[in-house]
């Protein structure tokens, strides 16, 4: 059983019957009233965020989680489709609101991991940073320093980000798929 003190970013729980994963925590006690902890959770299973407040009385189940690799297909109107590493006539859908943001840098063959909650598959996993093409970026323009030297580029899954001016068209960058931002040029 997890206290509500045990619960800090990155560790699963069931509430509700459904399981969760902890985004944020935050401890806060006012004058002389018990501490409390605030938490930002997002559902396994629908992809919803929730903030929650929990009391020191509150006591969760740890969600027991298996994972599987799963290769990236497709994508058709929202609909993400994947299938088994080593099996690939066993598919399974999800929508972008499951996936999340990190959605928009998958790109077709690429290898992630998939979330088994009571043997059946309900999310997936993108490795925190991914590689992927420059498909279109602007010329860098020197002169105007008021602002970062940054542009904006297109990348081969059709995500736009933020890159330095020297990244050109046809560059491979590497991107984090949990903040959506530019790591370095590979």
């Amino acid at each position: 059983m997890l206290t509500y003190f045990d619960l800090r970013r990155g560790v699963r729980f069931i509430l509700d019957g459904q399981p969760y994963e902890v985004l944020d925590s935050l401890q806060i006690k006012v004058a002389q009233r018990r501490s409390v902890m605030r938490i930002k959770a997002k559902n396994l299973i629908s992809g919803q965020v929730i903030e929650k407040t929990l009391q020191q009385s509150d006591r969760f189940e740890e969600a027991e989680i298996d994972k599987i690799d799963l290769k990236f297909l497709y994508s058709h109107k929202g609909n993400y489709c994947f299938c088994r590493l080593e099996n690939p006539s066993e598919r399974f859908n999800f929508v972008e609101s499951q996936i999340g943001e990190s959605a928009k840098f998958l790109k077709a063959n690429q290898v992630s991991q998939g979330i088994i909650f009571d043997e059946k598959i309900i999310n997936i996993i993108l490795p925190i940073k991914v590689e992927l093409k420059v498909a279109e970026a602007p010329p860098g323009v020197k002169g105007d320093r008021a602002f970062s030297g940054n542009k904006m580029v297109t990348l081969e899954t059709g995500a736009n980000i933020n890159v330095p001016l020297f990244i050109q068209a046809d560059d491979i960058i590497e991107v984090n798929t949990e903040t959506g931002e530019y790591t370095r040029r590979v």
